[in-house]
């Protein structure tokens, strides 16, 4: 079948958008749209609130909203939220911060909170003549232009931090940036750094077509191409940690505590040297950073996309985590550059980051980062922890063991014989379907 564009879809109602797609997609099954409304939320107000979240909404998609209780941040005692569809990332987490309860808990550091953005430029003058331009004339013109737009971030202790000029003509003819750094506080602070970028654009256009010292071809020259934040903050970092003697490590897999602390090391040696594993390693991580960045209304994609080239900054893409056993003490470590508000966007509008934050004691935007830190740094020495001893997937199947089941339909009672079945065994979906076969067939 040829499908047909459509005009407006975006001005057609809800219902109307649902019939389309039936009609051009769906061959009329209309089965497809009782899948929408069964997700659909009864509250008309609350389904509205969900709708004008984004555009052309046509249902809800639900994903399990978790709690990992059990973590001593800084002495406080925490239970954390986490938004995430993946078995076992929860109960990872929340083993790793059991086993790390009686041992101090997990310390955390906020290194910097500097945020970044750019006014990215065209203009075929000579950088040193820029240069003089910018320091003597242009710098203090930008901070000027942004007074007002800054006037509400500096009484909150925020702000433009500081605007330098960045030569980048040796990697494009012509090219330089206006690279300005900001500290949001509590929000993530995107509207207001684009803001002042904006901003920044048009004043450079008005300075430079003023400028007595530039040719008028120079100031023709001149292209504003954009002005955007960026989602690389590896000035705003936050440090989190874990350690103890060796001695009382006490791991319960059967093999000694000198053992699994040298072969724990390896484990994230390997992730330091070898992108392949680096790779897994850090997806593991995320896992338990994302969803707690779900659950409290921040940018999952902004934080994914800035701990990954963080972690490639070297020239080598690297483990995000770090762990050495010196002198009898363990030690596990993350450095996490990650940029996150609680206050605006979703954060004053989603009932369940309402509830996030309120159950995390409404912290502050850097108890968050270290937050975020302390749930990736859990996860992966969950994930390690398995990896060396009794291996990833009998902890991983055993909880994806109900997927299994309720891909076949099985009943409860049939749940109830897998969970006993399975009680001292490494769950397979091979070994599921053949026992399913066989309880049937009785």
């Amino acid at each position: 079948m040829q499908h047909q564009p459509v005009e407006g879809f975006s001005k057609l109602t809800k219902q109307r958008k649902i019939d389309w797609l039936i009609s051009e997609y769906l061959s009329n099954d209309r089965s497809y749209e009782q899948i929408l409304q069964q997700y659909w939320n009864n509250d008309h107000d609350l389904q509205k609130l969900h709708d004008e979240f984004s555009e052309n909404t046509i249902s809800n998609f639900y994903m399990p909203y978790g709690i990992a209780p059990n973590f001593l941040i800084d002495g406080k005692l925490l239970a954390l939220p986490m938004a995430v569809e993946e078995s076992s990332v929860v109960a990872a987490a929340s083993k790793a911060a059991k086993f790390w309860l009686d041992k101090g808990g997990f310390k955390t550091t906020i290194i910097n909170t500097e945020k970044l953005g750019h006014t990215h430029f065209i203009l075929n003058v000579e950088p040193h003549q820029l240069l003089h331009f910018f320091n003597f004339k242009l710098k203090k013109k930008l901070l000027e232009a942004t007074e007002d737009i800054t006037a509400n971030m500096r009484k909150r202790g925020g702000g433009i931090l500081d605007i330098k000029l960045i030569d980048k003509t040796s990697e494009l003819k012509n090219y330089f940036q206006l690279k300005a750094s900001f500290d949001t506080v509590d929000s993530m602070g995107a509207n207001f750094i684009n803001s002042c970028l904006e901003q920044f654009g048009k004043t450079l256009k008005d300075e430079v077509a003023k400028e007595e010292s530039f040719s008028q071809e120079e100031k023709e020259s001149l292209q504003i191409v954009m002005n955007i934040l960026s989602n690389y903050t590896p000035d705003c970092i936050v440090r989190a940690e874990v350690s103890c003697p060796i001695d009382d490590l006490k791991d319960d897999s059967g093999i000694s505590n000198e053992e699994f602390a040298w072969k724990f090391k390896q484990a994230v040696t390997i992730a330091e040297i070898e992108p392949y594993r680096a790779t897994t390693h850090n997806k593991g991580i995320m896992n338990g950073v994302d969803a707690v960045v779900i659950a409290t209304g921040n940018d999952f994609r902004a934080t994914e996309a800035c701990a990954h080239a963080y972690a490639a900054r070297s020239g080598q893409y690297a483990s995000l985590t770090h762990c050495t056993t010196d002198n009898g003490i363990f030690r596990f470590w993350i450095d996490l550059p990650i940029s996150v508000g609680v206050v605006g966007g979703l954060t004053n509008l989603h009932p369940l980051v309402k509830f996030s934050l309120a159950l995390l004691g409404k912290p502050s935007a850097q108890e968050l980062m270290s937050i975020l830190a302390v749930s990736g740094l859990a996860q992966n020495f969950g994930a390690l922890r398995s990896l060396v001893t009794t291996g990833i997937q009998k902890g991983h199947m055993k909880m994806h063991l109900f997927n299994i089941l309720n891909q076949f339909g099985a009943t409860e009672e049939e749940k109830q014989h897998f969970v006993t079945y399975f009680k001292d065994k490494t769950v397979s979906h091979h070994e599921v379907i053949a026992e399913l076969e066989k309880l049937r067939n009785k």
